[in-house]
């Protein structure tokens, strides 16, 4: 069976990696909450913390990855410095006090995640506020005790109650704290807007319905309570750094088609639109989402939600704004039997995305699943599917001038073709730049990501393995924080004969 799970891996990767493309989002997500990804448990020493962070940032490079999403507000707490919430016990071991010796995470992990050329998108939960609804751990100046008002119990869970007009300020103002003060490259939302719904029971928001209601379908008020938030919340971060994108990680399923025939032809139990009173495509529609990161956590044979018919629903409702997909590869961590027990279905789901989808990407859920996963995915994805680089998809419609093209230079020593190159950046812009390496004459193209040889932030590169070749041809370019890429450098060649 191995040997048959094997042969089939290293086949899909060597189609995989033929086709990689030169832009795709690859991602993964860092949960904190319970400490499912990181830290490994609360209140380890800060150092400790650090280097769990570094090792997982390190693993999901080698896995091709160029984006984190990172957990940094669980339960209306912070795992970073606030003076609004109070440090969480998923860092700490106890909720309201600091790490020791005292750091910032979120500086160290935004500098350690641009470091290596990654994005930073900072993932809120905007409205859960405890988990367990019993048990309130928080100092005195948490908003469950400074506005019992505005909580809700649902679920054995207490959340904010999305209804009210001073809960949308008080979340939009923690975010956009974030925004203010850290080098984030995205705010990302997840699916909890209004929560799940628990059968039988209702959402204890009678009250607020009947002060702010204003005689609305009860439904369409919810709905319209959320969007009104997700506007709000897109106007102050691009008011604030116009560059900072916008990520929300729907549940998999808008609607089902038997309750709307703009719906996918799925048998989904719950939806976005009905349950949790979130209307993505509107969003997207209005332009106030600058990607869905919709969670396909279904196999290609489910029968409620198979993957192949939510895929291309999706990416047919982009609005050009950009869609990228999640992946289940938690379930991957306990299969014993079924679709999840190897790769195959992992990777026909990334074939799928790839080849149906462009200019799109991906996101796992969760980094930790990587550590579980006793068949050969790793493999698969170093070696094959993810083994060039892919630059983040470009968004013009935040930004799309790109960077002036470097002029480079070329010498040679004992270590290898050096490359330098001198940068015109009046404006200061953190650049990036590609160094592209052709060889033996071959024709210059841009677009083949297998003839990138770096993305780094220094203007100085050497090439060690050029000794392989009997000559190189080099360009360089430079990239924007929103990965718009300039014009090519002027070619260099070097031969080794």
């Amino acid at each position: 069976m191995f040997r048959v799970v094997f042969l089939f891996s290293f086949f899909f990767a060597g189609v995989l990696h033929a086709q990689s493309p030169k832009r795709e989002f690859r991602a993964a997500w860092i949960a904190t909450v319970a400490n499912i990804d990181w830290p490994s448990k609360p209140g380890l020493p800060a150092i400790e913390q650090q280097q769990q962070f570094i090792k997982r940032l390190d693993d999901l490079k080698a896995l091709g990855c160029n984006a984190v999403i990172v957990q940094v507000r669980p339960v209306c707490d912070a795992m970073y410095d606030s003076k609004i919430e109070p440090w969480s016990k998923f860092l700490t071991g106890r909720q309201g006090e600091p790490p020791f010796p005292y750091y910032d995470p979120l500086v160290f992990m935004v500098a350690e995640t641009h470091k290596r050329n990654m994005e930073f998108h900072a993932w809120f939960n905007p409205y859960r506020a405890l988990m367990d609804s019993r048990q309130n751990p928080n100092p005195p100046k948490h908003v469950t005790r400074t506005h019992p008002d505005w909580i809700i119990k649902y679920g054995g869970k207490s959340y904010l109650d999305p209804g009210i007009p001073e809960v949308r300020d008080y979340v939009i103002s923690v975010i956009t704290d974030v925004v203010k003060r850290y080098d984030i490259d995205a705010v990302h939302l997840d699916d909890y807007f209004y929560p799940y719904r628990v059968a039988n029971v209702e959402f204890g928001d009678a009250k607020t319905y009947a002060k702010y209601g204003g005689g609305a379908d009860k439904d369409d008020w919810r709905r319209n309570n959320i969007s009104l938030f997700i506007s709000l919340l897109n106007t102050n971060i691009k008011s604030i750094k116009p560059y900072v994108k916008l990520g929300i990680s729907p549940f998999g399923i808008w609607r089902n088609s038997d309750k709307d025939p703009e719906g996918s032809a799925t048998k989904g139990g719950q939806t976005n639109y009905d349950d949790l009173y979130a209307d993505v495509l509107m969003w997207m529609q209005k332009g106030w989402v600058d990607y869905l990161l919709p969670q396909l956590y279904w196999e290609h044979a489910s029968h409620a939600a198979p993957f192949g018919v939510l895929l291309p629903w999706w990416f047919g409702h982009c609005y050009k704004r950009h869609v990228y997909y999640g992946l289940a590869a938690y379930r991957m961590t306990s299969a014993g039997s079924g679709a999840w027990a190897g790769v195959k279905e992992l990777l026909w789901q990334l074939h799928d995305i790839r080849n149906q989808c462009p200019n799109s990407g991906y996101a796992f859920f969760s980094a930790a699943s990587f550590d579980k996963i006793r068949v050969p995915i790793k493999d698969s994805l170093q070696n094959g599917f993810a083994k060039y680089p892919a630059l983040v998809p470009a968004m013009p419609w935040l930004d799309s001038i790109a960077p002036a093209a470097p002029a480079l230079g070329v010498t040679t020593d004992a270590n290898g073709v050096q490359l330098k190159w001198k940068e015109s950046n009046p404006q200061k812009e953190p650049l990036r730049y590609v160094v592209y390496r052709f060889v033996n004459n071959e024709a210059i193209n841009l677009e083949r990501s297998d003839r990138i040889i770096s993305i780094q932030q220094g203007t100085e590169y050497t090439d060690p393995d050029a000794k392989k070749y009997k000559n190189c041809s080099y360009i360089v370019t430079a990239l924007d924080r929103l990965w718009n890429e300039s014009k090519a450098s002027n070619k260099v060649e070097e031969s080794s004969r």
